[in-house]
């Protein structure tokens, strides 16, 4: 790749963290202008103020809005034709929108983890993408309700809390009220919707009246949670507050922060500071966040560990053949990134509560059984274990082994530091529960990679840093009527708060500073480089054990080479543009390929590259779904059971037929072993040259073989001689398990009768038959087996199309047709790569490495 393409796409990388963490600094510049006037404890004093009913209330109403969330479910799954148990719904409801709430994004991470579930319980894809698409609409559908009619009904209130012409938010709530009548008017006609390549056609009337109707109730709960926590007095009425409340939340999913963490609240808090005091209102919107985000995100969290530690101890024999698909291809996958999360969230409370003062009686009562020096080293260690914390969540993510450990060793630190430096048990509680899920769950932390050697991209860089530059801020804020001086550090007494927050501070972002060192000094990979003699001494090695033959294409030498760290598997790749390919599935040990296809994907991530593993069989589909990657399904390969192949019967009557008539022809064949093969190249050239000549066509490479006589001389030839010459030849593959034949060049000439390829095909499928081969593959049919149905995804409709209507281009059905004939079995192969709209040119790129560059792709 090119050193300027690889700058520019890494800074583009940076360009939407950077983004994020300018508008973090914003959120804390407007917070602290608000907050100017008042004390930490102010705030602390106005939550512990909030009466108990209140808190109470509270939490009913968030019952409540996760009894709504499955409606939006129920009539999702109407909406594109399926139904599923009510209790399937709620179970996949609630730990959707229990996690996404708080990881951020509702409608996108919802849907993620709605996938997750649906498709193990039956539905595909495309129903799947239409029931999800139809829940976001209903979830948009009721914002744009809800806010226009609280615009409309009290325009002069909404003006008073913003400032702007109450004609303003008249105008507005017209807008808004208008969208939702067209859509009303749509649904009538039954008109049909089109984006990015999907068709939607509108619900019934009834259908959107009750999209608007449940989305309505749930934004109305929503905003009552926080209602009800704000003190009486305040003189706002509910619905302008509502209005208030939506402009905040579109604007945090807005700014891509996480849940919207701090921006929802400063906005809130900017908006409602005329009628609540900032301390009182910053108050309330912390037991929000508590109450409506945090409560169902542990208990959705639990549900998912539960899930999990069933699949592990096989409980999971008594549910249904759907409930034990789903629990053990899909758990394994979402669990990674909600432990992620909670470890974040773990992390995140001890450096707070390193940075805020303690209970002053609690700690009194602790330094009267322990010397000051444990209570002091504790706040440090507390510190750094948080910082760890945050750095391990991302490892987490990538499902490191040395992760897991590591983070239940400072999780067990964490909640012994909160205790020991002020008896801090909602604390120990909190990182307690973190701890009891991330235990049962070490299966899912199968990747033995070093922390250093993995990309740490922009978002997690700038997470940490602006998680580190809120705590510093939270900490000054605390103490600001602390005067900061020298001797301030060496301070150390029982209350002595503010020194502490200085030492542990430099602590934990002394430990952050050394792990980015650690970083910066660790060895840069090396650029991918063709394979060496002795790599490919290597490659043998590994196919020894190998149950297929697409391995073989290594030898062409065309292709970079990826080894294991035990050199027990090696995956092949190319590159082109931004497209880093690797051909098949990774070859060799399974575990030790599984952690290759996370280092392929992460020297295309270190390098801006998109990750593709092309013509892939079922083996590996879950872990390409782990990498983040799509799905789309490019042909099926045709396999013969050599086992079961004979010629007899009347089945075979044509193939027979074929068989004599190319025999009486003066047709012979023979197998050439793979040492003798040198001795006739020049004849074998002679085939080759002729072959290309009459097709118009050039040498491909890549996933396809060609004449060279290095690549030939690797393997065993089948050859066809007439009258003592050689009129074609295959060169034959086998897999390492001396299980698999399949043929890769396959070329004929001058002299050659009629029919002379299927002859050699019926000898070959006899002679591996002879000699105890199982299986001989015919290779891929392209874009044979995709269907063509109204809810099927774009890439299958146009692929069937194509292999229906494309034999202008290539023989698609033909080729089927012609491998058919052998009545072989046909296997899915599949293209993983990112979606979207770099898509197109990940499929150009894959084509031009085929046809060795782009003029390749537009001439044979």
């Amino acid at each position: 790749m090119p050193v300027n393409e690889e700058s520019s796409s890494e800074r583009t990388r940076w360009i939407g963290p950077a983004a994020i963490l300018i508008i973090v600094g914003i959120s804390l510049w407007l917070l602290h202008g608000e907050l100017r006037e008042f004390r930490y404890r102010d705030i602390s004093r106005a939550m512990f103020a909030t009466p108990a009913w209140r808190a109470i209330v509270a939490l009913a109403l968030t019952g409540l809005s996760y009894v709504i969330f499955p409606i939006y479910d129920t009539i999702a799954l109407r909406y594109a034709g399926r139904s599923l148990p009510i209790r399937k719904v709620a179970l996949s409801s609630f730990i959707s929108y229990g996690l996404s709430h708080t990881l951020g994004f509702p409608v996108v991470t919802a849907g993620s983890v709605r996938y997750r579930f649906w498709s193990g319980w039956g539905l595909s894809t495309a129903e799947i993408a239409q029931a999800v698409g139809f829940a976001g609409v209903t979830f948009t559908l009721g914002m744009i309700f809800v806010s226009g009619l609280a615009f409309l009904a009290e325009p002069s209130t909404a003006s008073e809390l913003t400032g702007l012409p109450a004609l303003v938010f008249v105008a507005i709530g017209i807008a808004l009220l208008a969208i939702v009548a067209l859509y009303l008017v749509g649904s009538v006609q039954r008109r049909l919707v089109k984006f990015r390549g999907w068709e939607f056609p509108l619900p019934s009337l009834g259908l959107a009246i009750t999209q608007l109707v449940v989305a309505t109730i749930d934004w109305v709960i929503a905003g009552l949670v926080l209602f009800v926590l704000i003190p009486s007095g305040h003189g706002i009425s509910f619905l302008p507050f509502l209005g208030v409340f939506l402009i905040s939340q579109v604007a945090g999913q807005i700014s891509h922060v996480p849940g919207g963490a701090g921006v929802f609240e400063t906005l809130m808090l900017v908006l409602l500071t005329p009628k609540v005091s900032a301390a009182q209102g910053l108050a309330s919107l912390v037991a929000f966040r508590a109450i409506y985000y945090l409560v169902p995100f542990v208990l959705a969290t639990i549900a998912l560990a539960i899930t999990e530690i069933h699949r592990q101890r096989e409980k999971v024999s008594t549910a249904t053949a759907a409930t034990r698909a789903f629990a053990v291809r899909w758990v394994p996958s979402i669990l990674p990134e909600v432990l992620s999360a909670a470890t974040l969230i773990g992390g995140v409370i001890l450096l707070f509560s390193g940075a805020t003062p303690s209970v002053r009686g609690r700690v009194t009562a602790l330094h009267q059984i322990l010397p000051l020096g444990v209570i002091e080293i504790s706040h440090i260690a507390g510190s750094i274990a948080g910082a760890g914390l945050i750095v391990l969540a991302w490892a987490l993510r990538r499902r490191l082994d040395a992760a897991y450990r590591l983070t239940v060793g400072l999780l067990l630190v964490g909640i012994f530091a909160s205790l020991l430096k002020g008896l801090d048990y909602e604390e120990a509680i909190a990182l307690t529960i973190v701890l009891m899920l991330l235990l049962p769950s070490h299966g899912a932390f199968y990747r033995r990679a070093a922390l250093t050697s993995e990309p740490f991209g922009p978002a997690w860089t700038v997470a940490v840093v602006g998680i580190t530059a809120v705590t510093l801020w939270l900490g000054f804020f605390s103490y600001k009527h602390v005067q900061l001086t020298s001797e301030l550090w060496f301070r150390f007494s029982p209350h002595g708060d503010a020194p502490r927050f200085l030492r542990a501070s430099i602590f934990s972002v002394g430990a952050l500073l050394v792990f980015a060192l650690m970083r910066m000094l660790r060895h840069a990979s090396p650029e991918p480089e063709l394979p060496t003699d002795e790599d490919l001494a290597k490659v043998r090695k590994i196919m020894e054990s190998s149950r297929g033959t697409i391995a073989n294409l290594v030898l062409l030498r065309d292709k970079a080479i990826l080894f294991g760290k035990d050199d027990r598997a090696f995956l092949m790749y190319g590159i082109e543009g931004r497209s880093w390919v690797a051909l098949g599935d990774p070859v060799g040990d399974q575990a030790e390929g599984e952690e290759l296809a996370w280092r392929f994907r992460e020297e295309a991530d270190r390098h801006g590259g998109w990750t593709v593993f092309y013509e892939v069989g079922t083996r590996f589909l879950p872990l390409y779904i782990d990498l983040g990657l799509t799905l789309l399904k490019i042909g099926e390969e045709a396999v013969i059971d050599l086992e079961a192949w004979s010629l007899d019967g009347p089945a075979r009557r044509t193939l027979r037929r074929t068989l004599n008539d190319v025999r009486r022809r003066g047709v012979t064949f023979e197998m050439l072993p793979a040492q003798c093969v040198d001795s006739y190249v020049e004849e074998l050239r002679v085939v080759s040259d002729h072959w290309l000549a009459g097709k118009a066509a050039r040498e491909k490479g890549f996933s396809l073989g060609r004449f060279d006589p290095e690549y030939l001389s690797n393997f065993p030839l089948g050859i066809v001689r007439r009258d003592g010459k050689i009129v074609a030849f295959a060169n034959v593959w086998v897999s390492g398990d001396n299980r698999e034949l399949s043929v890769d060049l396959m070329r004929h000439g001058e002299g050659a009768p009629a029919s002379t390829m299927e002859y050699l095909f019926i000898e070959l499928f006899n002679w591996g038959k002879e000699n105890g081969y199982s299986r001989f593959n015919l290779g891929m049919a392209p874009l044979s087996g995709l269907q063509n149905r109204t809810l099927a995804p774009l890439w299958n409709r146009a692929g069937a199309l194509l292999y229906r209507r494309g034999e202008h281009f290539y023989n698609f059905r033909g080729l089927r047709q012609y491998k058919q004939k052998f009545d072989p079995i046909w296997e899915p192969r599949y293209f993983a790569s990112p979606a979207g709209l770099a898509l197109p040119r990940i499929l150009s790129n894959t084509a031009a490495l085929i046809a060795g560059g782009l003029k390749g792709v537009v001439t044979r």
